[in-house]
């Protein structure tokens, strides 16, 4: 299966850098193609760069590395092409705070995961994962030895949730399936599940299992 990459800011970069290191050819897009085509120059063979429109046409996985409000243009934009396509979603839904910092833009018990959910074009299918770290973490973290950091992901359906999953192990971390996509909220900034929520740090496989 072809798996991209849309959105080259912090997260999306990373995603691509560890991806290519584990050996998954990626295809990668952002606003600007230069950008794509700058970050897969420094990456290698294996990161392909592309127009947006293209990838929509030709990927199979899409993870989905911009902002919240962005996701739901995407699916306006893009409706009709979605069907048969895994959307990954890394999301958080932040937005700037007016002081430098971000704050959460839908209300403290709701879940960017779940309203995606509810807006996913008809056919697609949605796993929420590679969101439970900052960039720092997933850049730094990466195949960790001896034992790998976990990416909680959530999914309804088994079968995309695998896929993923092998994505993950392919970055350089060990997925842990936290459960249906009505557990996104813990997987998101201030959720119990999230390196910026109570849990406060990384985590291993032995503690994941105590966590979920």
């Amino acid at each position: 299966m072809k798996t991209a990459i849309i959105g080259l800011g912090n997260i999306g970069s990373r995603l691509a850098t560890n991806m290519v290191k584990g050996g998954q050819q990626i295809l990668i897009a952002d606003r600007t193609y230069e950008k794509a085509e700058n970050l897969a120059k420094t990456l290698g063979s294996l990161a392909l760069p592309r127009h947006i429109e293209d990838i929509v046409k030709e990927a199979d996985v899409i993870i989905l590395s911009i902002w919240f409000a962005g996701i739901q243009e995407f699916f306006k934009t893009y409706e009709s092409q979605l069907a048969g396509k895994i959307i990954v979603d890394p999301s958080n839904p932040l937005g700037p705070d007016g002081q430098g910092g971000f704050k959460k833009i839908i209300p403290a018990d709701e879940s960017s995961g779940q309203i995606i959910a509810n807006l996913l074009p008809a056919g697609a299918k949605l796993v929420k994962a590679f969101g439970t770290l900052g960039a720092d973490s997933l850049g730094k973290a990466a195949f960790r030895e001896p034992e790998r950091a976990v990416l909680f992901y959530a999914a309804d359906d088994e079968v995309e949730g695998n896929i993923v999953a092998t994505l993950i192990k392919t970055s350089g971390f060990d997925p842990f399936y936290a459960g249906d996509l009505n557990q996104s909220l813990r997987l998101e900034v201030s959720g119990d599940l999230h390196e910026f929520g109570p849990l406060g740090r990384l985590v291993t496989i032995s503690k994941a299992k105590e966590l979920v």
